[in-house]
This record gives structure tokens, sequence and C-alpha cells, in this order.
């Protein structure tokens, strides 16, 4: 009890502090559901859609929470919050905070994570965990006294999903559709060009060696210079072997980029490595960049080692 008025004191402090201007709406979902339903894997994917989660609130707290968040204005738009039977004895009250809330037309809305009891069971005895409602006897046992306590909550979701069959990708195709907007769904592609003496990326998804293009290194006038140079860019681009290259590159990108969209992928990094990273690898980066923004994809373009090299000239790109 001490915890919680510690708690307690700590939003009312927060509240005091702020100035009071009511002009932020804050967007609170409350997640509750089944014991091994799914609520820990769809915070996550609410956490990439960028909410602020909080985990296991005491119900009693959420009309409090509820009223700083709409004090912060836009600084805390999208909350999630937690609420399930681990709360123990305050669970009790979760029920009455929600009808209190619906009175006074506090806006909300909830997630119900469900499964099937064989679901359930089973992912139980997978993790080799207790039930909380069950510690000390059969999974089943807390299943069902769970389900029963959870029964009239169910009643009042705003959505309920059911994770009995669903693979993860399934599930966070759900969360998004619910959940998401336009900004948080566009994956984002970065494409990066690096230099192979200087070790390849960690983070790429996708990694293209260059190394075999003609490399303007070996022109004196040209060794100095980046690849995003026109004069550079054109001694590359104008090779056969380059245009060869590109014949197949751009339908490559244009196919591939939105397969990794509807797998659900969050980021795509495209690496494209030469020698040095100064000029096959600055050029055809650049290249990928213009090809997949003109298609309308979100797409950033870094040159990791390109100022690791000798270079006199550059010319910046508009990224």
């Amino acid at each position: 009890m001490e915890d919680l008025d510690k708690i307690a004191q700590t939003l009312d402090l927060g509240l005091d502090k702020m100035e009071k201007t009511g002009s932020g709406k804050s967007r609170i979902v409350i997640v509750t559901g089944m014991s091994g339903g799914g609520k820990t894997q769809a915070c996550r994917y609410l956490e990439d859609l960028g909410y602020f989660c909080v985990d296991n609130l005491p119900p009693v707290f959420i009309p409090k929470f509820a009223e700083l968040c709409a004090h912060v204005g836009g600084h805390v738009s999208k909350v999630v919050l937690v609420v399930d039977t681990r709360s123990r004895e305050f669970f009790d009250t979760f029920l009455h905070v929600l009808e209190d809330m619906d009175r006074n037309d506090e806006p909300y809305e909830m997630l119900f994570m469900d499964a099937s009891d064989a679901a359930i069971i089973r992912r139980y005895k997978e993790t080799r965990r207790r039930h909380p409602m069950a510690p000390s006897s059969r999974i089943s046992e807390g299943v069902a006294k769970e389900r029963e306590r959870l029964e009239k909550v169910r009643s009042k979701a705003t959505y309920i999903i059911d994770t009995s069959e669903l693979q993860k990708v399934e599930l966070r195709d759900k969360i998004v559709r619910i959940f998401g907007n336009a900004e948080t769904d566009q994956m984002t592609i970065n494409v990066l060009s690096f230099g192979f003496k200087f070790g390849m990326p960690l983070d790429a998804d996708m990694v293209l060696d260059v190394r075999f293009l003609p490399n303007p290194f070996y022109v004196e006038s040209m060794r100095h210079k980046s690849g995003a140079v026109p004069e550079v860019a054109e001694y590359i681009q104008e090779k056969p072997v380059t245009r060869e290259f590109l014949r197949h590159l751009d339908p490559l990108m244009e196919f591939l980029a939105p397969q990794y969209v509807k797998e659900g992928k969050e980021q795509l990094v495209i690496a494209v490595g030469c020698t040095g990273g100064m000029h096959r690898s600055v050029f055809i980066a650049k290249h990928i960049f213009d090809l997949l923004k003109a298609k309308g994809h979100a797409v950033r373009l870094e040159h990791r080692d390109l100022m690791k090299n000798d270079v006199r000239e550059h010319v910046r790109e508009e990224c």
C-alpha cells in the first residue's frame, strides 16, 4: 500500500507542476486479457507505432494517468496502459474504474487479448512458467479462474484479438490496422554506401558489391572526387557494364521494396559497397535512393565511409 501512495503522490505532483492548458488529447488504449493471450507481443507492436506503454498499472490510477497525459498536451499523444490480473486484489477495482470513465465520458479504447484454453496451456508448458492464478496447481485451473474473472471486463472491450492461430506477423498486421496511421505504417528504407576495407555494416538487410564496376580512383583527375560529382558519376554511368547492371538492378529494387512492406518490415537497410566507399558505391547508392524515392517510398541516404577517404570534392545530395 505504501508503494501505491508513492505513485499517487508522484502523479499528483506531476499534475500540480504542469500548466493546465487542456490543449492536448491523448489516445489512451487499455490493453488487458488472458495471461498467455499475447499482451506482451501486442505492446511491442504498439511501441513500434509510437505508443508510450505502461505495464501492470493498478486500475485505480488509470483516470489520474489519463489526466496527466491530457496536461502534457502533444508530448504524450498515444498511451498504452496494460492492466491484468497481475494486479491481484487491485484488479477488482478495474470494472468500477471503467464504469466511472464511461459515466464521465472519458475517452479510452480497450484491447482484449484472448486465446483458446488449449493455446494458453500449450504456451505455458513451452515456457515452463507458472500461471499467475494457479501458482501451485494445474495451469488449466488458473486459466478457468482467470477467464471467469475477466468475463465482465471482456464485454466492455473495444477490440478483441484471438491469437490462438495467429502468426506474429498476422498479429502485427491487426495491430497496425487498428492503431496505426499512414506515417507510422510506412517502411523506412535506408540506402547506405560503404567501403569494404572499413568493414561491412552489421545492420544491413541486403548488401550489393559493386567492386566490378570501373573504378574512377585510377583516373588521376577523379581520384579525389566523390561518386556524387557529375564528372565521376558520368564516367561510371557511361560504361556498358554499368548500364547493363542498372538494367537488372532497377526492376529488382522496384520488385523487392513492396515485398518487404507486405512482410511487415519496419526498416530496410540496403548497403552498397565498393573498395573505399568513395566512388562506385556512392554513385549506385544515390541511384537506388532516387529510384525508390520516385516510387513513393520513405528513403534515407547515407555515405558511411566517404569522408574516411581523401575527398577534395563532393556534391552534397538532397536527401
